[in-house]
This record gives structure tokens, C-alpha cells and sequence, in this order.
């Protein structure tokens, strides 16, 4: 039996075995922004596991861009070899290796989930934070700097060096995180960014840090690769980010090299402004690809491969991403084939246990 959740789909030069895609979803397990047997072990499994495309956590491109000290980093060389190990394993095992570029901006400093969240002063071993305009922190006492025209300079060199990295490692799939209120998104919000220079303001300025990273980013990138964009699709709340701005960004960003839009949403809004559930972010998915006429990822409360298969067999969007699922069940696609009754196809040390059915 055939399912669309299993067709292959083509990316420039990239041919993805399936539409389900490893989500990036944070580790909080580095020490100085290295690789280890965590994420050799975290990322290899889903390989192992049948998904067609494996994101790492979000790799702060700075030291100052993490979201904790803990955080993935491709801010120097030295990371290369390490995150090397884990490619070369993911495609030998017949699936994609990308990687999700970010910084964390005003979010950055901040103990691991485990610890609180908390901001973490430098004086207690964090470091000074910058967004586009003050913002209070988590501590509810300190306040983020302004980041200068030098410094916003500085963050799209830091993308183009990162993503130079990104490929010496054998990333064949980079994303540029521009969402969760991290530092990306709090430029395009007209929540968090109050500047008055040509960066904040009207929808163009607004957009061009955003615009700035991906020329940089797609010059980098060889023409046969894709470039991965993750946006908030919405904010959620009144006079913020909408579903039209989305959509008339993605419009421009198809323009500009970007292959998919990754839609996601929320980040710099409350949990409780956000009508979570299965799906529900679905929808932005499905009116950029219709209206931007770009291919887009949904992700958010995507569990069973019923649902996974539907939004790709109704044209909602082109790819899963699954997060929590896919800690849940490192092994979800070969799970997700055996109930749609496809064939699949598995790694040779674990084929004695396929089952199919009849």
C-alpha cells in the first residue's frame, strides 16, 4: 500500500524518503556549545528510527546567542568535528542531516527548563543580553540592552560563518530559526521591536534582519542545497505578528532562495493566549503554502500517523515536523508505516523485527 505521508519529496537537490521530519527540540546537554554522546545518540536514533530528515537543536551561532549555557553551539571551529560524527551517521543510514541556526536574543542567559528558566545575571555566570528594544527579563528585574547597528551587523556575520561551519560538518539542510520570541522573531513583532531606525517601524524594516541573515545565508549555501526558514506564523495576540504578515513574508523569502517555511507559532506571548491542540498550527501551514505559493512544514501536536498522513495527503502542508512524539517514539515512522501498511524500509541490524501488514 501507498501513502503520501511515505512519498519522496524533492528539495533542489535533495530527495527526502518520506514527509516526516525530525523537529529541532533543545537537549540543554553541551558544554561550551559542544556535541557529545547525547546528540550522537539522541539524533542518531531517529535516523535509526526511518525519519527523512533530522534537525539538531537550535546551534547558537554566538556564545551570547544561547538560550543556556548548556545550549548546541557552531560558533567555532573546533564544534565541526564533533557534530561531523553525527552527520556521517544519519546518511549512512539513509536520512537527512540539517541543522537549525539561531540566536536567542533577550531569551538568552537562561537556566536549563529543569532549573527554573530563570535569567542568570553575569554575575552569577550569565552574560549581558540583547534584543531590538529593552525588554524586562524572566528575573523580573533586569533588562535586556539595545542591540546596536554594529551589533545587528555583527549577528548576520555570525549566521554566515555559522552556516559555513554547518556545511564543512555535512549539513545538507539549513533553517534559520526566526520564531519563539527568540532574537529574529522579536525583530519582525511589532510587540517587542519599538526601534525607530531603519530596522523597526513599518513591515519592511521590520523584516530586514530577517531578510539580511537570508541573503548572507543563501550565498553560503550551494545551489543544490535548500534553505530552511522556521517563522511564528502568528503571535496570538492583538497588534502583533499576524497570519497575513506571514504569508506576505514567505512570499518575499521564496524570492530570496528559501525552499520551506517552517510554521510555527507563539513565542512571545503568554501559554495561555495560545488555543493549543492537536494541530493547531496546521492551518498556517496550510495558507502560506496556498497563497504564498511556497512548500511549508506543520508541526505542533501532530501524534498519530492518521493524523501526519492526512495534512499531507490534503495538501495542508508538505512535510511533519514532529518534537515530542519523536521523544516519545524514536521509532514513530517505522511504527507510522507498519499502521498506513506501507513498506519501509529499515536498518539491516534491526530488519529481522519488521512487521507488515497482511
Amino acid at each position: 500500500m501507498n501513502s503520501n505521508l511515505f512519498s519522496p519529496l524533492s528539495l533542489r537537490d535533495i530527495t527526502l524518503k518520506n514527509r516526516i521530519v525530525v523537529s529541532p527540540m533543545c537537549q540543554y546537554s553541551s558544554e561550551d556549545g559542544f556535541s557529545n554522546d547525547w546528540h550522537f545518540v539522541h539524533l542518531g536514533s531517529r535516523a535509526v528510527g526511518g525519519a527523512a530528515l533530522i534537525f539538531t537543536e537550535a546551534a547558537a551561532v554566538s556564545p551570547e546567542g544561547r538560550i543556556s549555557p548548556s545550549d548546541l553551539g557552531i560558533w567555532k571551529d573546533e564544534h565541526i568535528v564533533h557534530l561531523k560524527k553525527i552527520t556521517d551517521f544519519i546518511h549512512q543510514n539513509n536520512s537527512i542531516a540539517g541543522i537549525q541556526l539561531a540566536h536567542a536574543g533577550y531569551k538568552a542567559s537562561s537556566q536549563e527548563p529543569w532549573n527554573g528558566r530563570s535569567y542568570v545575571t553575569p554575575e552569577d555566570g550569565g552574560w549581558e543580553v540583547f534584543s531590538p528594544s529593552k525588554t524586562l527579563l524572566e528575573d523580573n528585574q533586569s533588562y535586556s540592552s539595545v542591540i546596536t547597528l554594529a551589533g545587528i551587523q555583527q549577528v548576520i556575520t555570525d549566521f554566515k560563518n555559522a552556516t559555513k561551519r554547518a556545511l564543512e560538518a555535512g549539513f545538507k539542510v539549513i533553517e534559520i530559526h526566526g520564531a519563539h520570541g527568540y532574537l529574529v522573531h522579536e525583530f519582525l513583532s511589532p510587540l517587542f521591536n519599538k526601534r525607530t531606525d531603519e530596522y523597526g517601524g513599518s513591515f519592511e524594516n521590520r523584516i530586514k534582519l530577517l531578510l539580511q541573515i537570508t541573503d548572507e545565508v543563501r550565498t553560503i549555501i550551494p545551489e543544490n542545497l535548500p534553505l530552511f526558514v522556521r517563522i511564528s506564523a502568528s503571535d496570538w495576540l492583538e497588534n502583533g505578528w499576524t497570519i497575513d504578515d506571514s504569508v506576505r513574508l514567505s512570499i518575499i523569502l521564496k524570492d530570496r532562495g528559501v525552499d520551506v517555511i517552517d510554521c510555527s507559532s507563539g513565542g512571545l506571548t503568554p501559554p495561555e493566549a495560545i488555543p493549543v491542540g492537536f494541530g493547531y498550527q496546521v492551518p498556517f501551514a496550510e495558507s502560506i503554502r496556498e497563497k504564498a505559493g511556497i512548500k511549508t512544514g506543520a508541526v505542533g501536536m501532530i501524534v498519530s500517523p492518521e493524523q501526519a498522513n492526512e495534512i499531507i495527503t490534503s495538501g495542508k502542508a508538505d512535510l511533519v515536523l514532529l518534537a515530542r512524539e519523536m521523544l516519545r517514539d524514536p521509532y514513530f515512522p517505522l511504527h507510522a508505516a507498519y499502521e498506513l501498511g506501507c513498506d519501509t524500509k529499515w536498518a539491516k541490524q534491526y530488519d529481522r523485527a519488521k512487521r507488515t501488514k497482511k
